[in-house]
């Protein structure tokens, strides 16, 4: 684009600053810096830049944009949180932010937010202070507001400008569950005015800015999106209109913003909907709904005024410093190469074979295809096996294109990238093979030296055992320092964790390429070494135990589970073990005893269960029905467990903290052994991979939290009461008698 420069480029605390055409252009870029974030200090640079441009009278509007490839700025810098002691601190930060913001909104020219990338968090509060935003159609675009995942609230005047701008009902729907949506739903949402192609971006934005300062461009919005579109469709046909009609969004919205009563029912409703799902757990999005309640019954003042005041409250909360302590532990990760040498390089990843096209094979398939980007080759010992692998990932890919993520031809293409066959045609130029065949050392074993006389010198090979130690796999291969494990989690597509699992032979770059790997896959990748069970299998054992022993006890299946849940876990550990399969745990239970004797001993309460044909969902028979119909306990299982129908009411505290006892202690086990590398990546692997509660930070900082003299006064008196599964790690044992912690103190 032609353009005059009034003023040559000047570049000061993170902005440039530049005049072309009667628009000031604001740059952030801040130095050694992967992404833009918020502090005070990057407030105090730009307003005194935006002070400049309203003093200059050449200057007639503002354009706001990143320097960076893919952030626009990705929310305020958390380390800035971390450092605030007092909620009467975070409070004064919140209406210092709230204040900024004001200010921007009442700047007498147009500002324009050219969107590039993430916008979220105090990102996303900064743009809906502008005039207008521009955002580009990149799927590296996106908009949120996802505080309460670190158990804040939007600060600085989100809980307020949002549902001003798209409507309370949307704006609860960002807000409370912490979303982000791609430019194309934010623009239908009205959170964004135009979506623009990435070249086009900044050409754009000096165009729009140019025309709101000369008045040929007015913005008009109303609240409510949603209703225009109701109303659009109506004029299609009565049928049309039926349909908008019923749409129980717009209702809400309607009753909403037109009187008392229906903002009551719906604010009911929501907190309703919330304790349900957080179960008083996680108080920031109840924080949230608050301040957006107080915003709308009684003004945009009282509604910031409660935003800073929760916003402070929340800051020093027990539960957002665990979820922060998660949200840095994770960030590491991302940076690390999963081996003691960060100058050890991944090799470059073209090809991936899979082997096995069950349920965990397909959707290694989807993940390596679809969001690793390259092609797969599946193998199976049938066609029908091949076939469901490939229906899996179908189906996956039909999913996102009903909910609108994909266009059926953008799926197409991406599943075009998966084929199979029951040979190995295709394998010599795989860089990668992943076996998900049965837990059983000599299938593997046998299809480990079918793929090494097939495969180039270099392939690795990755067995996604969840049990079975790599070492064991590893001899007699002819290429031991190539074999590794990568344990994925079911369902693939979903579930965020994957654990790699080396043995000491393992070479370094074989590590670094499959976390490589992981992360291209959208996975967060902790590494361990090796081991029976590993260290998310092992510790999920005597936690699955444990919830056994109480069934053979009488305890109620449905109390059970309950409790479990209560205490923070996403399932109870009966529901779990009717997902993962009755049949694997009952195999999954001799390799454990085998390795760790007694302590591991599973009770003998699931023999008649295992006998009577009962695997759990996968063939509609297990601890609950699988009918159709409500989910309940299947009473008749109660005649195969010991005390048959005369189940006794226990302490539901007693039994959710056996059971978590039992995980936190032997991570710990796990970290004394060397299976784990760190404490940090025990309690990122029990969180992601597990549902370890994230409100408690994972077995470690949760023992922490305690007092690890306190655990270890619980644990002796289950030991006593109990026996040998209850004995206290040694490492436990250790740090109490030396007065140490896990983690250093303060971090």
């Amino acid at each position: 684009m032609a353009a005059t420069v009034a003023h040559e480029v000047e570049v000061k605390n993170g902005f440039g600053y530049q005049v072309s055409e009667g628009v000031a252009l604001i740059v952030i870029d801040q130095e050694g810096e992967p992404v833009n974030t918020l502090s005070p200090t990057t407030g105090e640079a730009f307003t005194a830049l935006m002070a400049r441009a309203e003093k200059d009278a050449t200057v007639k509007a503002v354009v706001f944009l990143s320097g960076k490839k893919d952030s626009f700025i990705a929310g305020a810098k958390i380390d800035f949180l971390q450092t605030m002691r007092t909620a009467e601190e975070a409070t004064a930060a919140s209406r210092a932010g709230q204040r900024e913001f004001d200010r921007l909104e009442a700047f007498p020219k147009p500002v324009v937010a050219a969107i590039h990338g993430a916008c979220l968090g105090g990102g996303l509060e900064w743009a809906l202070a502008c005039t207008y935003r521009i955002a580009t159609d990149s799927p590296k675009t996106s908009i949120g507001l996802p505080e309460v995942q670190l158990g804040l609230l939007p600060g600085a005047g989100g809980t307020q400008r949002l549902p001003a701008l798209i409507g309370a009902q949307a704006a609860l729907d960002i807000i409370l569950a912490g979303k982000s949506v791609k430019a194309a739903k934010a623009k239908k949402l009205g959170m964004v005015d135009e979506v623009v192609p990435v070249p086009l971006l900044r050409e754009v934005a000096l165009r729009r800015a140019r025309e709101l300062a000369a008045g040929t461009l007015q913005v008009e919005r109303s609240r409510g999106q949603g209703l225009k579109a109701v109303a659009q469709q109506g004029k299609k046909g009565l049928g049309g209109l039926l349909q908008g009609l019923a749409n129980r969004e717009m209702w809400a919205e309607v009753a909403l913003e037109d009187n008392p009563l229906g903002r009551k029912i719906l604010f009911d409703q929501a907190r309703k909907q919330l304790r349900k799902k957080t179960r008083g757990k996680f108080p920031a999005p109840e924080k949230a709904l608050e301040a957006i309640r107080v915003g709308l019954e009684s003004g945009r003042a009282a509604g910031l005024e409660a935003e800073a005041r929760l916003f402070g409250e929340l800051v020093v909360s027990d539960v957002s410093k665990r979820l922060v302590e998660i949200f840095f532990a994770t960030t590491a990760l991302k940076k690390e190469n999963g081996t003691a040498k960060p100058d050890v390089k991944a090799r470059p990843v073209k090809k991936v074979g899979v082997l096995g096209g069950g349920l965990m094979g397909g959707g290694i398939a989807y993940v390596s295809a679809v969001l690793q980007g390259v092609p797969v080759r599946v193998k199976d010992k049938d066609d029908a096996g091949v076939g469901r692998a490939l229906k899996q990932v179908q189906g996956i890919l039909d999913e996102r294109v009903k909910r609108r993520s994909l266009t059926w031809r953008e799926a197409a293409q991406k599943q075009a990238l998966v084929t199979g066959g029951t040979d190995y045609a295709g394998f010599k130029s795989v860089d990668v093979v992943i076996e998900a065949v049965f837990e059983d050392l000599a299938l593997k074993r046998r299809i480990l030296g079918e793929v090494e006389a097939v495969t180039r010198d270099d392939t690795i090979f990755a067995s996604n055992t969840s049990s079975i130690p790599i070492t064991q796999l590893a001899e007699g291969a002819r290429r031991p320092e190539q074999i590794i494990g990568m344990h994925y989690f079911s369902p693939v597509h979903k579930m965020p964790l994957l654990e790699i699992i080396t043995h000491q032979g393992t070479a370094d770059w074989v590590t670094a390429t499959c976390v490589d790997i992981g992360k291209k896959q959208g996975k967060t990748v902790i590494v361990v070494n090796d081991g029976p069970g590993f260290y998310t299998s092992r510790i999920l054992a005597p936690y699955m135990n444990e919830a056994a022993y109480l069934l053979a006890e009488g305890a109620d299946i449905a109390e059970l589970d309950k409790a479990v849940v209560d205490f923070g876990f996403p399932v109870g550990p009966i529901t779990l073990l009717d997902e993962v399969g009755i049949d694997v745990a009952q195999k999954v239970g001799p390799i454990m005893e085998a390795a760790f004797g007694k302590r591991m001993v599973a009770p003998k309460a699931f023999e008649k269960v295992v006998a009577d044909g009962r695997l759990g969902r996968k063939n509609q028979k297990g601890f609950y029905t699988y009918d159709g119909k409500k989910k309940e306990v299947d009473t008749s299982i109660y005649e195969l467990l010991p005390h048959g129908k005369n189940r006794k009411s226990l302490d539901a505290r007693e039994m959710a903290e056996r059971c978590a006892l039992q995980m936190v202690n032997e991570a710990i086990r796990c970290l004394g052994e060397g299976i784990l590398r760190s404490p940090r990546d025990g309690d990122v692997g029990a969180i992601f991979g597990l549902g370890f509660p994230p409100f408690l930070g994972g077995p470690f900082r949760y023992a922490e939290s305690l007092g690890l003299g306190e655990l270890l006064r619980r644990l002796e008196h289950y030991h006593d009461k109990y026996g040998e599964r209850f004995a206290p790690a040694p490492l436990l044992l250790e740090k109490v008698k030396a007065g140490e912690t896990f983690y250093p103190r303060g971090a």
